[in-house]
């Protein structure tokens, strides 16, 4: 074993690091070399384990039952017959490949898969299976056809430690079965966090048996359908609360096992002192007014006024200045850490209204003895008391950058979303930072046109979040940068499958932002390796969005003249287009430059098409909506 590991390194250092377009790898890898060979597989790989651990046993049952529809074979042995597949961890481990890390040798008689833990072998069985198809082709005849794999030599590892992806769970709760296959899609782009958004105004989704009402009373809401926001009847006093839904204990530590088994660490969030409606539901003895409210089912319930301004119609806050308050998440976060093994526990703090306490005669006269000048100084030390209950029960606490306002807690961790302003403060203070900024990693904000998608606070396209970097020129401590993640916020969210178009492909671009080396990036070669991983969701039968093939339409004025410009990221597509009513586009124009938009009643119809067949939807856009596009 040390014989092969001594020339498989020999051979790295003679190869460059250049990345090789012969494959469709998601992140790209730090080095890929093809070789001159291919392997083929005709009828399937035995697994050699030359390493005893039970974890990479689970590791390759886990992998075998996940390529069952593969096609290929998988068996376990000890002996060398035919096509094999070794997996080993290094004797002396290699500092190039740190926790996470692989390296992989593809022949012509099989894959050694090297690393120095089982994380590492783990993210190299990710590899391994973008590089085998999810399902085998098969002849006229109905015989399943060879695979062939170019040869080659990766050697891989990850820029952060911290690759996360978070799921709101409050607005629209999801199942058991439907986080375990959110997390299975995380694993194979090698996120390995899973930040579980549980508690909101719209639900509390976690059982905590000292308090029992949390999920009687505030898992349960009036339902109610169509978008979130004023559209939505404020539930009535009579009403039944049959819509939500929540986790118990026995099933978290289901998912947290389900989770682990993956490579991923959860990190659960209790979002207080704001966002705490379905908690004051109730228990309405922890606010303020300690008055009766339901769990807000995506009513209004509070006015925005921009750049950040907004004012509270219905309290959803605790009280800061109640001792009560702090002996009741002593007890909430006791059961939080005893259940979640990883290193932090999110604490929320973001968008929390100041204007109950403010009103409070009890808040003030609190303000006043203790030398607290203002809402925000209150909210700093909300906090701080949190941070220390969080800290007594061995655990890291983290929130949002709204952490920052008043002054940090010692030890605290900070989400940067409003920008990276916030992680540049707290790294500046010396504290750790993950960057998840609206700007590149909120993948609830719109990704394709307006005419069928949502349209909701901003948007968000691949390309952008593809130039996501975590590490602004701006930080003088990089090493304080964890990491970052992407957002997944469901107020306009109701399924699974939607949830995964939402979530993909932008999460692929938030990957290879994290895992991959900054000079390894490359946006065009992105695209082409991203479009063979739209097919490979297809065979999956799961739905992701498809906006990369769509026409980005551009509207702007020539003199008097209203004209429009369409564009596609790949050369061969085509772009077919009516602009007087008629369908479908097929028998339309092609487009070959800018054209007039006339004036009347009309309808810009336009579909993108590969090799005569539409790639993506039809895009309907009347006159009055183009009109307003014009910048």
């Amino acid at each position: 074993m040390k014989k092969t590991a001594t020339i498989f390194l020999m051979t790295l250092f003679l190869l460059s690091g250049a990345i090789q377009a012969q494959h469709n790898i998601i992140p790209v890898p730090r080095s890929y070399e093809a070789t001159e060979g291919e392997l083929l597989i005709e009828k399937g790989l035995e697994i050699i384990l030359l390493t005893e651990n039970e974890s990479l046993k689970e590791q390759v049952a886990l992998f075998g039952t996940q390529m069952k529809d593969s096609g290929i074979e998988f068996t376990v042995g000890q002996g060398e017959v035919g096509k094999t597949l070794k997996i080993a961890l290094n004797e002396t481990a290699l500092d190039t490949l740190g926790t996470e890390g692989y390296q992989l040798v593809v022949e012509d008689t099989g894959m050694l898969l090297t690393a120095n833990t089982t994380a590492g072998t783990f993210n190299g069985l990710q590899t391994i299976k973008q590089l085998l198809p999810v399902k085998r082709e098969a002849s006229k005849e109905g015989e399943l056809l060879p695979i062939s794999i170019k040869t080659c030599i990766i050697e891989d590892a990850p820029r952060f430690g911290w690759r996360g992806l978070m799921l709101d769970v409050s607005r629209h709760f999801f199942s058991v079965d439907e986080v375990k296959a959110y997390l299975d899609q995380m694993a194979e782009f090698k996120f390995n966090v899973f930040h579980w958004h549980l508690t909101d105004d719209q639900g509390w989704r976690i059982e905590i048996k000292t308090f029992p009402k949390l999920t009687e009373v505030g898992a349960w809401r009036v339902e109610r359908h169509g978008r979130f926001g004023s559209e939505r009847a404020a539930p009535k006093k009579s009403e039944k609360t049959t819509y939500g839904g929540f986790y118990t204990q026995e099933e978290v530590k289901d998912i947290i096992a389900y989770a682990a088994a993956r490579n991923i660490t959860i990190v659960p969030e209790i979002d207080v002192p704001g966002h705490s409606m379905a908690l004051l539901a109730a228990y309405p003895q922890y606010s303020t007014r300690k008055e009766f409210k339901h769990v807000n089912p995506g009513s209004k319930f509070v006015d925005w006024y921009g750049n950040g301004k907004f004012k509270m119609l219905v309290e959803n806050t605790l009280n800061p200045a109640d001792p009560a308050v702090y002996a009741f998440l002593d007890m909430v976060f006791e059961e939080i850490a005893n259940l979640f093994p990883g290193e932090y526990i999110h604490m929320g703090g973001d968008e929390c209204y100041h204007g109950f306490w403010e009103e409070d005669a009890k808040v003030k006269d609190f303000m006043a003895k203790n030398s607290i000048n203002n809402g925000d100084e209150l909210q700093s030390y909300f906090v701080k008391r949190v941070e220390k209950i969080i800290s007594s029960k061995g655990k890291k606490m983290i929130g949002w950058d709204e952490i920052l306002e008043g002054g940090l807690a010692e030890g605290a961790a900070v989400m940067s979303w409003r920008g990276m302003k916030g992680g540049i403060e707290a790294a500046g203070m010396g504290h750790e930072v993950v960057m998840t900024p609206t700007t590149f990693a909120y993948l609830d904000y719109t990704q394709g046109d307006y005419s069928v998608e949502n349209k909701i606070y901003a948007d968000l396209s691949l390309e952008k979040s593809y130039s996501f970097d975590p590490v602004p020129e701006l930080i003088l401590d990089p090493y304080l940068i964890l990491g970052g993640q992407g957002n997944l916020w469901t107020e306009d969210i109701p399924s699974l499958s939607f949830a995964f178009y939402m979530t993909y492909p932008r999460a692929m671009a938030l990957s290879e932002s994290l895992w991959s080396n900054k000079s390894n990036k490359n946006w065009d070669n992105f695209l082409e390796r991203t479009s063979a991983h739209l097919d490979r969701f297809d065979e999956k039968n799961i739905n992701v969005a498809r906006t990369i093939y769509e026409p980005e339409v551009k509207v702007y004025k020539d003199g008097n003249k209203l004209m429009c410009e369409l564009k596609n990221h790949f050369s061969d597509i085509e772009m077919y287009y009516t602009i007087d009513n008629t369908y479908p586009v097929s028998f339309g124009k092609k487009y070959e430059g800018p054209f007039q938009i006339p004036a009347g009643n009309l309808k810009l119809r336009v579909q993108s098409f590969r090799n005569g067949e539409p790639i993506e939807r039809l895009l309907i856009i009347d006159r009055k909506d183009l009109e307003s596009r014009v910048k």
